[in-house]
């Protein structure tokens, strides 16, 4: 595992992802960060956001919703409230998804309901459908 570093991606239902990976890049709550095989511990929480990770010349990319990861020199652990790959996400599914928040949204603001479930709804729904549509490196 020279100059690797094992990512593991947890969710309550499965474990998602278990691959040694070059670089590790995600969105906590404080901005992105990005993780080296060596890199110093530590614990953030994650926003809902992109996550992708480069393995020689391939980069791959997931949408997580929400959780925490866990940084050691030798492992990042992502606990995920919902990850999928970009590589699995159905496009038309992930549109329906975000036309329903949509329509969540306004009503909640019109009728008073819950605003910020509904919110959080829309942006699951927008990070899913931009992740899908993802190639190319980590810029």
């Amino acid at each position: 595992m020279a100059n690797k570093i094992l990512l593991e991606v947890v969710t309550p239902d499965k474990l998602l992802l278990s691959k040694e990976v070059d670089v590790v890049v995600a969105t906590g709550v404080d901005g992105e960060f990005g993780v080296l095989h060596g890199h110093v511990p530590f614990l953030a929480s994650l926003a809902i956001g992109e996550m992708r990770f480069k393995d020689g010349n391939d980069t791959e990319y997931a949408a997580i919703a929400g959780g925490f990861a866990e940084v050691t020199g030798e492992k990042v652990t992502i606990l995920a409230e919902a990850a999928e790959l970009a590589r699995e996400i159905d496009i038309d599914r992930a549109q329906r998804a975000r036309e329903r928040a949509q329509q969540r949204v306004e009503k909640s603001r019109a009728e008073e309901m819950d605003y910020a479930r509904a919110e959080a709804s829309m942006q699951r729904a927008i990070m899913r459908l931009k992740v899908a549509g993802r190639t190319g490196g980590l810029g």
